[in-house]
């Protein structure tokens, strides 16, 4: 029997997964017991959801990719029953589309799309859970952290912490009772990484967990998650369920005499709460604001217990360095940075979705390997690294290996992984203000730097693409940067400047355009906007229609006008033209 598995992760829910399979339901009432129907989570290639992997008897499969429920009545007639596969529709015979896995290395990623999240013994078949019953069995908890020290793994989450390093602080940290806390407060615009590992492989995070706590000596855990995120958090709490019927969570685990169990605290999506301080202060039950280190987490974190806090890629690495071991993890990547690393790919680029590549490969290859390009091969401009923490690259310097060290000279950040890839239409100076108008907005108000300065400067950047700024902004920008970095308390204000900052140096000359020559090279800005129809005018009034504000005149079949003292600058007209008659400069 044939089996059918749908990519029911959000991205695949958003195309329409859900119909999908509610259309395979109907086809199997129709014809009972002719397949096997199950879910599964995100493979990664988000750009042609809704995913359809069909096996045959023998575990051979296909993927047909942008299905929808009418197509699912061919698939079952044409591929289900009669054995002829459908190759228009299909993503590639082997369900790995040209250039997209090849260039990829899966490790946090070895199980999503593979397994159905919501079945533990999927996972435990995958080899799920082995990891710990390595450890329980001959492991001790100094020798956990040395391989873990071995790996090289860093922390996924930003800060790119040495995660062994951190474990044997709290491990030494004195006291008696010690927590293990997931970060899975997700924030960055643009990224879905742990949202996705937490919806595709709940357990490998849970697995990482329970090594972690068996390392430090901690009995009690917490995942913070934000509540934007209910399909993670409904197969988290599946997936604990699971795990304590399994004996993996709860009094003694297997024998062992180790006890650990984790509980979930939903996060209200307050940005700053991704800050290790302020989230451990929600999970009490206070404000989610941060607090001057030291005293460390390792040393007093929650409730003033020692803490260990690691996010949930992180995590979800563990079990794989334990089976494998810490060398096998450090022969991927560069001297400084080991292993592999999640990106969520978003923007201007073809193939977007989530892929995880070894270390050290460069920004260029990530785009145009294994993402196929820019879309309608307009020209690459840059990428934002980091989310609003982060900072804009150029196009020229993305040969740049993907490297702590290396993205950090440039003024960017790793960060947690959202990689959103920018073209010629994009406005440098209208991304930043993007960035710097979200990190003011989730400011938590503590420091009068980051709460004050950070709405000086978008002040500046709003004047700047209205068409009112001075050359005096730009040296004001800088300075209020410096000022916002050095003096605010946590990481959130630390790093709030950096999209000014990396823009002011990459792309100065489109700020200068938009103050001295009051227009946007990229034509995004509105209000610095001027339409115009030329000679290619039809007349066919269309454009004339489509105006909110009655500002194009002109007579049927002959060139048309618009007045500029009632155009709006909506763009309706440049839309709706079908003759390149509408421009917009």
């Amino acid at each position: 029997m044939k089996t059918v598995t749908i990519g029911l992760g959000t991205c695949g829910i958003s195309a329409g997964g859900e119909k999908v399979y509610k259309a395979f339901l109907d086809e199997l009432k129709d014809r009972p017991n002719s397949f096997l129907l199950k879910e599964t989570g995100c493979v990664g290639m988000c750009y042609r959801e809704v995913l359809v992997e069909v096996f045959d008897a023998g575990g051979k499969a296909h993927v047909y990719g942008d299905v929808t429920p009418d197509k699912v009545g061919k698939i079952v007639e044409e591929d289900i029953l009669s054995d002829r596969t459908i190759d228009d529709w299909l993503v590639s015979g082997d369900g790995r589309e040209k250039g997209f896995y090849e260039n990829q290395v899966r490790i946090v990623l070895r199980n999503c799309g593979k397994i159905d999240p919501g079945l533990i013994e999927e996972y435990i078949n995958c080899g799920g859970y082995t990891a710990i019953q390595k450890v329980f069995k001959s492991v001790t908890p100094e020798k956990v952290i040395d391989e873990i020290i071995v790996s090289g793994l860093r922390g996924r989450g930003g800060g790119g912490f040495p995660t062994g390093t951190k474990w044997k602080f709290t491990r030494a940290a004195t006291g008696t009772k010690k927590y293990v806390i997931c970060n899975a407060d997700e924030g960055d615009p643009g990224a879905f990484m742990d949202r996705s590992v937490l919806e595709s492989d709940p357990h490998s995070v849970l697995e990482g967990m329970i090594i972690a706590a068996y390392a430090i000596g901690a009995s009690d855990g917490y995942i913070y998650v934000r509540a934007e995120y209910p399909k993670a958090v409904a197969r988290l709490r599946q997936a604990i369920v699971q795990a304590r019927k399994k004996g993996y969570l709860g009094e003694n685990i297997l024998g062992s005499g180790f006890s650990f169990d984790i509980k979930i605290k939903e996060g209200a999506g307050a940005f700053v709460c991704g800050e290790e301080t302020a989230l451990i202060a929600s999970i009490e039950g206070r404000r989610g604001m941060p607090r001057f280190r030291p005293p460390f987490p390792a040393n007093s974190g929650l409730w003033g217990k020692p803490t260990n806090i690691n996010n949930v890629e992180t995590f979800a690495n563990i079990p794989w360095i334990i089976l494998n071991g810490g060398a096998a993890f450090a022969a991927y990547g560069t001297a400084d940075s080991k292993g592999t690393k999640v990106f969520a790919m978003a923007g201007k680029v073809k193939r977007t979705g989530l892929v995880e590549v070894p270390m050290g490969i460069t920004i260029n290859s990530i785009i145009f390997d294994v993402c196929g390009g820019i879309v309608n091969d307009k020209k690459f401009k840059a990428v934002q690294m980091g989310g609003p923490s982060g900072g804009c690259i150029p196009a020229s310097m993305c040969e740049l290996p993907i490297d702590y060290q290396q993205i950090n000279k440039t003024g960017a950040i790793m960060g947690s992984g959202g990689l959103i890839v920018m073209d010629e239409t994009t406005c440098m100076v209208d991304v930043a203000k993007f960035f710097l108008g979200f990190t003011q907005a989730e400011s938590c108000g503590k420091c009068t730097f980051c709460r004050i300065g950070t709405k000086r400067m978008l002040e500046i950047l709003e004047r700047i693409t209205e068409g009112k700024g001075t050359m005096a902004d730009l040296e004001n920008l800088q300075e209020l940067s410096e000022q916002v970095r050095s003096a605010s308390l946590c990481g959130l204000g630390q790093t709030a400047p950096n999209p000014v900052l990396t823009t002011l140096k990459y792309f100065r000359e489109e700020y200068v355009a938009h103050i001295q020559e009051k227009k946007c090279p990229a034509h995004v800005c509105a209000a610095i906007l001027v339409y115009t129809i030329n000679e290619k005018c039809t007349g066919c009034t269309v454009c004339a229609k489509a105006c909110p504000t009655e500002a194009i005149t002109g007579e049927r079949k002959e060139i048309h006008l618009i007045d500029q003292d009632k155009c709006i600058k909506c763009g309706k007209c440049f839309t709706v033209c079908r003759f390149d008659a509408v421009l917009k400069n």
